[in-house]
């Protein structure tokens, strides 16, 4: 008989009504405190997955998969360079660019901006702002037609609107018996770009790159190539498979270098929520204890009965580990739902607190986005209710322990 009879007084303890359902009371209140812990646990590591993901999103974007540089800042014969580079398994496309800091006026309004120099037709073809205009358009910035383009952030610090005229100043110049004179131009705003990511909204304009190389200086040169690639977590192999092909003497980056500082932060984040957030699960387990200690003491007497009748040991502690694991269990399960289900419909529950609120909880000048984007990563889920119910598990050991150990005479002395 062991099995089905402990199976049966184990789920029997967990809907107990005796004693005015007090016990039955505590098993909800540890199954409530245990789905809380495993939601809240789910929630907090979905927010941080798809801040990552959103933010490695707009990254991508606004800049390349990865960059190919010449060692003295200009990269010279870069046709034959984009050539090769196009020609590399996996790079879906090379476009060249210039790029370089400015200082934009309009009117009394000045800003610092970093300006880059694009080919429209090529950055179709590539992970770039072409998708992402939200006024005008990027096919005006036709060589020698000196049009630009503007991050809307950047436009709403410079009061300007498309059609507006602005003058671009760079830190380049002459010497002039006056001192020295920077080079400006008077260009005109052809379309706006909204990246989601503040820092390029308020930081970057496009021009044209034969605008870009007579403003600078350029020539026929220009600053790299940037690489499009079908696997972006492979931009490191094949942009120095590249380099190497042309013989060397390349400076090569990709995403993961240029923006490593921001997702190491959110893995540490990340660990460490986990870790702080698990005392939550921990104490729904000292719950578990305290719970089944009582049951314990209350049932002293059906333990001795028990006992008395022929159940050994080992089948009085299966009883009482039935009951906090399934305890255990439907925490986990309502809290894995919950969270998920929280997970999914945050970005709308949020949006909807803020209307309720007239407030803006994030702020894109901070935290780069406005939104609270959540992303359930299912290994994530896993490890949770891996956790929680080993947590669980190992809570109900204590507590059978003590009802193994009851002695049938000493518990039916007062009875």
């Amino acid at each position: 008989m062991s099995g089905p009879y402990e199976w049966l007084l184990g789920t029997r303890y967990v809907r107990s009504t005796q004693r005015r359902g007090f016990l039955s009371f505590i098993s909800i209140v540890s199954v409530s405190g245990l789905a809380l812990g495993v939601a809240v646990l789910i929630i907090v590591l979905s927010v941080m997955n798809g801040f990552g993901r959103e933010l490695r999103t707009r990254m991508l974007s606004v800049t390349s998969h990865a960059q190919l540089m010449g060692l003295q800042g200009t990269l010279p014969q870069w046709r034959a360079a984009q050539q090769r580079a196009q020609a590399e398994p996996g790079v879906v496309a090379a476009v060249p660019y210039i790029e370089a800091q400015a200082m934009l006026a309009h009117g009394a309004r000045v800003a610092g901006t970093m300006v880059r120099g694009v080919d429209p037709l090529q950055e179709r073809q590539a992970v770039g702002l072409a998708q992402r205009i939200t006024g005008g358009s990027i096919d005006e910035l036709t060589p020698h037609g000196f049009h630009i383009v503007l991050g809307d952030a950047l436009a709403q610090a410079l009061d300007a609107h498309v059609g507006d005229q602005i003058v671009l100043i760079t830190p380049s110049g002459t010497s002039t018996p006056a001192g020295f004179a920077p080079r400006m131009r008077t260009f005109t705003v052809s379309g706006l770009f909204h990246s989601g990511m503040y820092e390029y909204d308020r930081g970057l304009a496009l021009l044209s790159l034969p605008d870009a190389a007579v403003m600078y200086r350029m020539g026929d040169q220009i600053s790299g190539l940037r690489l499009a690639v079908a696997d972006p977590f492979a931009a490191k192999r094949l942009v120095r498979n590249v380099a190497l092909a042309l013989g060397g003497g390349f400076y090569v980056s990709d995403w993961t270098d240029n923006h490593r500082n921001f997702f190491r932060s959110i893995e540490i984040a990340k660990s460490m929520l986990f870790v702080i957030l698990l005392l939550v699960v921990a104490v729904a387990a000292f719950n578990i204890i305290a719970a089944l200690v009582m049951v314990v003491k209350e049932k002293r007497s059906d333990i001795a009965i028990l006992r008395t009748i022929g159940a050994a040991p080992r089948n009085i502690l299966a009883i009482f580990t039935v009951q906090g694991v399934l305890i255990g269990l439907l925490g986990t399960l309502a809290g894995a739902l919950l969270g998920i289900l929280i997970a999914d419909n945050l970005a709308q529950l949020v949006h909807g607190l803020e209307q309720l609120l007239g407030t803006q909880f994030l702020d894109a000048k901070v935290y780069l986005m406005s939104d609270l984007p959540a992303y359930v990563e299912w290994p994530d889920v896993l490890r949770i209710c891996a956790v929680a119910l080993g947590l669980c598990t190992a809570a109900t050991l204590y507590p059978a322990w003590r009802a193994a150990a009851t002695q049938p005479a000493e518990a039916l002395r007062h009875e």
